[in-house]
């Protein structure tokens, strides 16, 4: 997703820009500090003042296995815990006017890849993964949804039938012609934000939503025949215990989603929650916390294997290519308001907000823009920060990193690299002890931290890039 994570990595939940590392003589530090999808994240972009052209920029890249993500930033409702780039609703045929502006874009960005490849006298470009995301892609109607995939394929070039297609889809918004259109055009995964399946903590988190409705979207995916089912499903919610946890983790799981997501609630900055005084302390991050080594339990008992904190995957499910935080090897191309481009030495997007106003401005403005060969907004990445951004997304894998993979990569080991971090993720339990000195892996508690794990390798700049960011 292309998985779940890889889909946030371009829709961007804000973290917290301001949370502090812990210092290497602390206790153990709090384990929800920040959600780590992608680095270094949005809030630590800003406006390029040179606007390089795209082509410049992809000229010496590899061009023959990038990934390509579409951003719908539409949904129904917004939930309550929600900061994705998304408005409610589309009034006025903006989803039209929306789509007429994703395929200039989708044509700009195609012509000035070519123009990189021939430059280079590369072969012709080609994607190896595509996703929709957002927002809500199936907030477009059936139609739409054509003409989506058509952009992606004419416009950019991608055969969707030949590649792994994720598509992120709602209770409300997975009917059967919509998945049908998805199913025809070669979606393998389909991610169904459920959240919880009690009606109570739907409401607790701000998310209009029956079962009953829920299960009948559910059903529909099923008989659309679409190989991958992902169920997300969050903890922490206010009122949830247990009981109630375990209820939803078993009536998700009666489905035999090949993937299921978990995740702790965060409160952020601007959302309903947020707006609504809502809060984390101790004793949330304890509850949290439990719930999620019961989660992980639980759903390793029925047969699943652990991807990442968060993922987990049916043991016999069919592969679809790159796992989650596979982005850490560049060359990804984002389309659309939310999302965001990756090259070997630059990530760029267009500008972020989380406001409702902020978010339909961007919109309006992305609407009626005919430029799209310029990069506008966002960050250079140099040696230091590629070393910390590979070692970030592939060590926070349950898998692991190979160590010859990073030597391979940058001429150096992550021990030489980051002696002081690695030392002191070993002395609080966090790396595993009983692998090959070749592999670097996260113990179970390691896995359990890794929310804390991943910003303390933030660099100097990019905390306080992100500190500095001005919320809009």
């Amino acid at each position: 997703m292309s998985t779940t994570d890889t889909l946030r990595a371009h829709e961007d939940a804000a973290t917290d820009p301001g949370a502090e590392p812990v210092a290497a003589s602390a206790t153990t530090p709090r384990p929800y500090e920040n959600y780590v999808y992608a680095y270094p994240h949005k809030t630590a972009y800003r406006p390029l003042p040179d606007r390089p052209a795209l082509r410049d920029l992809w000229a010496g890249e590899r061009l023959d296995a990038l990934s390509l993500y579409l951003h719908i930033p539409f949904c129904e409702v917004r939930c309550g815990f929600c900061n994705l780039f998304t408005r409610i609703g589309a009034p006025d045929e903006l989803t039209t006017r929306y789509l007429d502006a994703l395929d200039r874009q989708a044509t700009a960005v195609r012509e000035a890849l070519d123009g990189a490849a021939a430059r280079a006298g590369a072969a012709t470009v080609r994607f190896a993964t595509a996703a929709f995301g957002g927002g809500t892609p199936t907030f477009l109607d059936a139609a739409e949804l054509t003409r989506l995939c058509d952009i992606a394929e004419r416009r950019m070039g991608v055969r969707l039938t030949d590649v792994p297609l994720s598509v992120e889809t709602s209770p409300a918004t997975a009917t059967a012609d919509r998945l049908a259109v998805l199913a025809d055009r070669g979606a393998t995964r389909v991610s169904i934000g459920v959240q919880s399946f009690d009606d109570a903590e739907a409401r607790a988190a701000v998310r209009p939503q029956r079962r009953a409705d829920v299960e009948a979207a559910l059903g529909r995916i099923r008989e659309a025949r679409i190989p991958v089912l992902n169920i997300d499903l969050i903890y922490g919610i206010d009122g949830q215990t247990e009981h109630t946890w375990r209820r939803s983790l078993d009536a998700a799981l009666a489905w035999r989603p090949e993937e299921l997501y978990l995740y702790p609630l965060y409160v952020r900055p601007l959302t309903g929650l947020g707006r609504l005084g809502a809060h984390g302390d101790a004793a949330w991050d304890d509850q949290r916390l439990r719930l999620y080594r019961q989660g992980r339990d639980h759903v390793l008992a029925q047969g699943y294997e652990q991807v990442s904190m968060r993922m987990f995957r049916r043991a016999d499910a069919p592969p679809q290519g790159a796992d989650d935080y596979a982005c850490q090897t560049d060359g990804m191309i984002g389309l659309g308001c939310g999302a965001r481009s990756y090259t070997s030495t630059l990530h760029y997007s267009l500008d972020y907000a989380v406001d409702m106003r902020e978010i339909r401005r961007i919109i309006d403005t992305y609407t009626t823009t005919e430029d799209f060969s310029r990069a506008e907004v966002g960050r250079r990445v140099d040696g230091d920060e590629a070393r910390r951004r590979h070692l970030l997304q592939s060590l926070l894998q349950a898998r692991g990193m190979e160590v010859a993979d990073y030597r391979g990569r940058f001429g150096t080991t992550p021990a030489e690299d980051f002696p002081a971090e690695l030392a002191r993720f070993a002395a609080l339990g966090w790396l595993a002890e009983d692998v090959d000195p070749g592999l670097l892996r996260l113990s179970p508690e390691g896995l359990a931290y890794s929310d804390a794990l991943g910003p303390a390798l933030f660099s100097p700049a990019v905390r306080a890039a992100m500190a500095a960011y001005a919320w809009k």
